[in-house]
């Protein structure tokens, strides 16, 4: 079966993403990376959480939409309680990454796993997809 272009370069913006996200939660969760680990009862623990599993999910193109949804979510918060105090525009409060995550993983909650994924070896990817847009 031929893939299309957009199909396999959305799969490698999916994967890419999702692994930059998993990096930012290992930082808060163990420290790694240069980061300062975080306990899960802190906001900060509970940010490095969602975004080592959600990162996880979306890599994996494993219910893809409902971690998008959340990662998008946590993102558009991180930008209004950390970043927008401190500035007006996300170039002066140093918030263009939580603003770009934010709208990049709603894009992957409208698109869904898409091909490379786990949702479309399990045959789920199309189903859960529609069923969630159902809801909406």
């Amino acid at each position: 079966m031929t893939r299309e272009p957009v199909e396999m370069t959305y799969a490698v913006l999916r994967m890419i993403a999702g692994a930059l996200f998993i990096v930012h939660g290992l930082q808060k969760m163990f420290g790694l990376f240069g980061g300062q680990q975080a306990t899960l009862s802190t906001m900060l623990g509970v940010a490095g959480l969602i975004e080592t599993v959600a990162g996880a999910l979306i890599i994996l193109g494993l219910y893809t939409t409902v971690a998008a949804v959340i990662a998008s979510g946590e993102m558009a918060a991180a930008y209004f309680m950390v970043h927008s105090p401190k500035g007006a525009l996300p170039v002066q409060n140093g918030g263009e990454l939580a603003v770009l995550f934010c709208f990049l993983f709603l894009y992957f909650a409208a698109r869904g796993d898409g091909v490379w994924s786990v949702g479309e070896l399990l045959g789920t990817r199309k189903t859960f997809t529609r069923r969630v847009r159902n809801l909406i």
